[in-house]
């Protein structure tokens, strides 16, 4: 019966449907017709008489019976041709109408980016949402595993009051990850700066608050927030239970919530979480496990990356993830956080807290800035060093590159960043087929050219 139903909406006025099949079906019928005509080719039947005479006696142009059985085959094959075309464009048209690009060029587009690498980015804040932005041009197998310790700003409020996750770092990578960040990514990232309770807050932040309290779940809440937003890929919180981020610095003192560990004045030497049970999704220990590649950072170390090492389970994934795995150290230090830090002071502390040497290479900047390094150092922030020969010492591979972009903000330019690292995956992945027995090392080649 529900067949039914919707094949009388299909033939529904207004639908600009019928027109395009039936001029398709008048085409088809036309091609048969010059087929059937064409096959007796001996005896030409009435019809193909008919048309002859008509241009001899009106026109006074003599035309072969063949001629009009291809001149049918060709109207069919237009008539067919058009109707479908017009067909295809009228439902696109109507899916995606303020789409710009060619039909053709949006499926070419996402069949290339459905076959990219199987990428894990592990972080938070602008530096996760910074790399999204690039490797969304290469791969929509993209899994975004997001800190929710943020307790300040907006972000905090939200958490304080309606008993949420916080919801600004997984914001900004939903919308890092959009198909094009036009005006509903804009609105995403809209923050309010005046109202009565609304003053401060971002628009996405109560959307995902909203769909919350609708959806009764904050991994759903933000399921249908990626299907608004279309994004290449997929994002998730780290954990879904609710948890104080602690540091218990060197001095001794235990400082309690995120946006209070950098107003601190001094080194974290352990990060914790209270209640400590937090356990993971179990689509992101999938994700790990199926990973060719998971990256760590950029972001606030103490406070955005080493975070998500602290949910349970996650370090152990890692580590047992056959896939390549990377940190991208931070470009600048951030103050009361990594005050002094060099790019190995960076890695020491990652180690540190996953008990593990946990990744295989690292990319450092080796650009200093310059147009905007005074204003940095009066806040307090400087360039990381990228101190090469301490950073062997910890048996990690280095890629020492250019990798930022100046304009009002010193950070990665996520175009760059992108591009190195599908570059370096690739290399890696084409020198690692020669490590096979011969048998295998071909069927894995060839595997990887059909990409």
């Amino acid at each position: 019966m529900n067949f039914f139903i919707r094949l009388l909406k299909w033939l529904s006025p207004g639908m600009k449907i019928k027109r395009w099949l039936f001029l398709s079906w008048l085409g088809l019928c036309f091609f048969s017709l010059g087929l059937i005509l064409l096959a007796n080719l001996r005896t030409p039947i009435d019809i193909e008489l008919g048309i002859v005479q008509l241009f001899h006696e009106k026109l006074g142009i003599r035309i072969s019976s063949t001629i009009v059985d291809i001149f049918f085959l060709l109207l069919g094959l237009f008539l067919m041709y058009y109707g479908i075309r017009r067909w295809f464009k009228s439902i696109y048209n109507a899916i995606v109408p303020y789409e710009e690009k060619k039909l053709v060029e949006v499926l070419y587009e996402q069949r290339q980016l459905e076959t990219g690498y199987r990428i894990v980015v592990i972080g938070g804040g602008t530096g996760l949402s910074t790399l999204l932005r690039g490797l969304k041009h290469y791969t929509t197998n993209i899994t975004a595993v997001v800190t929710v310790s943020d307790d300040g700003g907006s972000s905090g409020r939200l958490r304080q009051e309606l008993g949420i996750l916080p919801p600004g770092d997984i914001r900004s990578c939903l919308v890092a990850l959009s198909r094009d960040e036009s005006t509903l990514s804009s609105l995403f990232q809209y923050r309010f700066s005046l109202g009565s309770g609304l003053e401060g807050h971002s628009f996405g932040n109560l959307f995902l608050a909203a769909l919350n309290n609708i959806a009764g779940d904050f991994e759903k809440a933000v399921k249908l927030s990626s299907r608004i937003l279309s994004i290449r890929g997929r994002v998730f919180p780290a954990t879904l239970q609710t948890s104080v981020l602690c540091a218990e610095m060197e001095d001794g003192r235990i400082i309690e919530g995120e946006s209070n560990i950098p107003m601190a004045k001094g080194k974290v030497a352990r990060l914790f979480f209270r209640p400590e049970e937090n356990k993971p999704l179990p689509e992101v220990l999938q994700a790990l496990k199926e990973a060719e590649a998971i990256i760590l950072g950029p972001g606030s170390l103490y406070t955005s990356v080493l975070p998500n090492m602290l949910v349970e389970g996650m370090v152990q994934a890692i580590a047992e993830s056959k896939a390549l795995k990377m940190y991208v150290c931070n470009v600048m230090t951030q103050p009361g956080e990594t005050d002094d830090f060099t790019a190995s002071d960076h890695i020491k502390a990652l180690f540190r807290h996953s008990r593990d040497r946990l990744v295989d290479y690292v990319f450092i900047n080796d650009q200093m800035p310059t147009l905007l390094i005074e204003k940095y150092e009066a806040q307090g922030a400087f360039p990381v060093k990228p101190d090469i020969d301490e950073i062997k010492k910890l048996g990690v591979g280095i890629f020492s590159i250019p990798l930022i972009n100046e304009t009002n903000l010193v950070r990665h330019d996520s175009k760059k960043l992108a591009e190195e690292i599908i570059r370096f995956i690739t290399e890696h992945k084409a020198r690692s087929y020669i490590r096979y027995k011969p048998g295998e090392s071909w069927k894995r080649l060839l595997g990887f050219l059909e990409r």
